[in-house]
């Protein structure tokens, strides 16, 4: 086993001999930790932005992108959304642990009850508010939980870990130990990650779509279940009764960050409208600085712009016959994570609703809401999109544990 490997099985060791304390904790330890990790972030503001500086520092001398140099960076404005995050996540509700569900004969009863996973690993990419959004979800599902994230986040990360999450759960009355953070910046991490199913039998997996489904795939040969983010971009459908204004406001909204994965992508615009919506469009990507692809496209009508770090700040434009055409395009040529319509036709909007079979469909509103934060009022640990029963689109607290059925005398 290499050093690589074998620094992943110690942090999967800790964490499961640190589940029992978190799994039986109390709702109001749980929520402690929480709100303590929202003040600590709050108070140790300047060393957590001291460390992203250095991380930002040394991605922009080795070339990273501009997008994805605002994935990396924490500023100031975005610590305070964090912290109110976990404010919002300590007051949520609790998952009720046990359920009646029926009496059996004999007068025995059916319970249904919720148990976490145990440990849950989770491999992203160099978004360090990622860090708290997962171990978060995971303190308040009773999961321990080993988070590897690329190398140019590493050091926000460990000093979110060292000032923030582990002092607040050790003042909670909690191991802190439950939530280790891989210490190794190698690509080797990730694959030994989702090959501990004795230790972690679920990873949460984040970040590119190629390198994503590279996970998918070692972790199914290890028996290792994934709840995957591989691939995004959102698609917006200009109907030909769609109001000019609010395509122009829908489109400027859609663009507000180019480096993820809910942004507009693939524009797609009725033919008989296209003259009379351009204008808003065009005025609404040259506010954003964003310049459009148009047909001929040398590219897959459904390329992930967000991914190309050369030309991130690009949408796909595309003139369809129909709703119909526009619908089987969203379907069958894009990742499936979200559609939005702009109509102010409801017939067309049922229509575009029934068709799409994606994540999230939205009718003139933005795809960027698809957002565990901004339709839940929490955070998420990603989004998922298999087209399996189970969680699908954002992934929260609520989704991360395992029923089980328990009979009891009446």
């Amino acid at each position: 086993m290499s050093d690589v490997a074998k620094a992943v099985e110690e942090c999967a060791r800790a964490a499961k001999q640190a589940a029992p304390s978190l799994a039986t904790a109390t709702d109001q330890a749980i929520d402690a930790a929480l709100t303590a990790m929202a003040e600590r972030l709050l108070a140790h503001r300047d060393e957590v932005l001291e460390a992203n500086r250095a991380d930002v520092a040394k991605a922009t001398e080795e070339g990273m992108s501009a997008g994805l140099l605002d994935r990396l960076t924490i500023t100031d404005e975005r610590l305070t959304g964090m912290a109110e995050q976990l404010r919002l996540l300590a007051g949520a509700p609790h998952q009720e642990r046990a359920i009646e569900l029926s009496t059996l004969d004999g007068g025995l009863r059916l319970v249904e009850r919720r148990r976490p996973v145990g440990v849950i690993g989770a491999n992203y990419e160099a978004r360090p508010n990622v860090t708290v959004d997962v171990a978060s979800q995971l303190v308040k599902s009773r999961n321990g939980g080993v988070l590897r994230t690329g190398s140019a986040a590493l050091g926000s990360a460990q000093r979110l870990l060292d000032v923030v999450i582990a002092p607040a759960l050790a003042d909670a009355g909690i191991d802190s130990d439950v939530i280790q953070l891989v210490p190794r910046v190698e690509r080797e991490a990730a694959a030994a990650l989702v090959s501990l199913p004795g230790l972690v039998p679920l990873v949460i997996l984040r970040g590119s779509g190629e390198s994503t489904r590279k996970l998918a795939t070692e972790a199914a040969l290890h028996g290792v279940g994934t709840l995957a983010h591989a691939d995004g971009g959102g698609v917006l459908y200009l109907d030909s009764a769609a109001d000019a204004a609010k395509v122009r406001d829908l489109v400027a909204a859609s663009l507000d960050r180019l480096g993820v994965c809910n942004r507009l992508n693939l524009l797609l615009i009725h033919a008989d409208a296209h003259d009379a919506l351009w204008p808003s469009v065009t005025e609404a990507l040259a506010e954003r600085g964003v310049t459009p692809s148009l047909a001929p496209h040398e590219h897959p009508i459904g390329y992930e712009w967000a991914l190309d770090s050369d030309n991130e700040a690009t949408v796909t434009v595309a003139q369809v016959a129909s709703l119909t055409e526009a619908v089987s395009i969203a379907n069958d040529r894009t990742s499936g994570l979200a559609a939005g319509i702009a109509t102010e036709d409801r017939a067309a909007a049922e229509a575009f609703f029934d068709g799409y079979t994606g994540t999230g469909v939205f009718w003139n509103a933005p795809t960027r809401l698809l957002d565990g934060f901004k339709l839940l009022a929490v955070p998420e640990t990603g989004i998922n999109l298999d087209n399996v029963p189970g969680p699908r689109g954002p992934v929260t607290y609520t989704d991360l544990y395992i029923r089980q059925y328990a009979v009891l005398p009446a």
